[in-house]
Formats: C-alpha cells, structure tokens, sequence
C-alpha cells in the first residue's frame, strides 16, 4: 500500500476560513527541493506560521492548542494556483487526511487523492455550519464516512453527501496509488495477455 487505506475517519478539525489559499501558501517555492514525500508538513503553512526569526506567529490556527484533528477545513477554492504536488505532500505529512472546502482546484484535488489526502467538498451553507459549530466547540467531531460519500457533524447530526470518483474512492479505500492498483491486477492483466494474441 502508498498510503493507509481510508474508510471512517472520525476527528476533531482544524478551522481555517481563509478562501482562495494557493499552493505556494500552503507550501512557499523555497521548500520545493526535496523529491520524496518526508518533512514537508515542518513547512505546511511556514509563512502563516512563522515570523521571519523563525518565532511562531500566536494567532494562526496551527500555532492554536485549541484545534487539533486530522481535519483541515478551509475557505471556498482551496489549493490553486501552481500544481505543485507538494502541497498536498505537505498536508498529509501534517497528519491531515482530510480537507473540506466549498471548492478545490481540479489539480490540487487530483493530487490529493492520489496520495491518501480526501478532498472533501460540500455546500457553501455546510461549509459555514461546519465553522460554527468547531468555533462554538473545538472539540466538534466531524464524521467522514467514504463508502457511503457522507460527512456528518456528530454533535448536531447534521450531513451532507459528497462527489468522488469511483476510482479514486476505490484506491484510496484500499490505500493503492496507480501503482498498487496496476499491481493488484498483476495476474488478471497476465491472463488477459496469455488469452490475446500478437
């Protein structure tokens, strides 16, 4: 497997109400060097979080004890501009699994999906009572349920449905990359070749 697989996720969430937050906010050009997948989460955000000394700016969310979770959730057209892959390395090496929006970049969202990240966008008006209930309580539980394409705050009951590609959901229920997903189908593609002839 890529990743874990991922099927119920049940977490507190993390608010972050900014709209049109772009790939180089959410990991700045200067910490693109790096080919594999590990420590980009030090640098998820590292202009909102950090002052130039490197001291942690107190008012942004992930500076705030208060909020916690594998649940980001942000403005309306989250992660444009470039398409750097990064961005969404850096949310997952955060420990974010999931990210909710009224609206995601089409190659942002792609990115996501492809490494274990769920996109998960839902109504303008769900998108704002999912803030104010985590406002009202941080420890607010979000319910990610992607068998059934359901998201649900528990503390109110209130859900909505969500779009996903089948198979994007199929892989990341069963933690595959395209990779794992060719793999998987190693002795099917073998017989289908034996059975065809050149």
């Amino acid at each position: 497997m890529a990743y874990d697989s991922f099927n119920i996720l049940k977490s507190t969430a993390v608010p972050l109400p900014i709209e049109n937050i772009d790939t180089d906010q959410i990991i700045p050009a200067r910490f693109l060097k790096a080919t594999e997948r590990k420590g980009f989460g030090d640098n998820l955000f590292r202009d909102w979080r950090y002052n130039q000394d490197n001291s942690t700016k107190k008012d942004f969310v992930l500076n705030n004890a208060t909020y916690s979770g594998k649940i980001l959730v942000g403005g309306h057209n989250f992660g444009s501009g470039s398409s750097r892959e990064h961005a969404a390395w850096s949310i997952y090496d955060y420990g974010f699994r999931c990210v909710i929006s009224s609206f995601f970049a089409d190659i942002f969202k792609n990115n996501c999906l492809n490494i274990g990240v769920l996109p998960v966008q839902v109504s303008v008006k769900f998108l704002n009572i999912i803030f104010e209930t985590v406002y009202e309580n941080s420890n607010t539980q979000l319910i990610i349920n992607l068998p059934k394409q359901k998201i649900q705050i528990n503390s109110i009951g209130a859900s909505e449905s969500f779009n996903i590609n089948s198979y994007k959901k199929n892989n990341m229920m069963n933690g595959y990359d395209d990779i794992d997903y060719l793999n998987n189908m190693k002795s099917e593609i073998q017989n289908f070749a034996l059975k065809t002839p050149l």
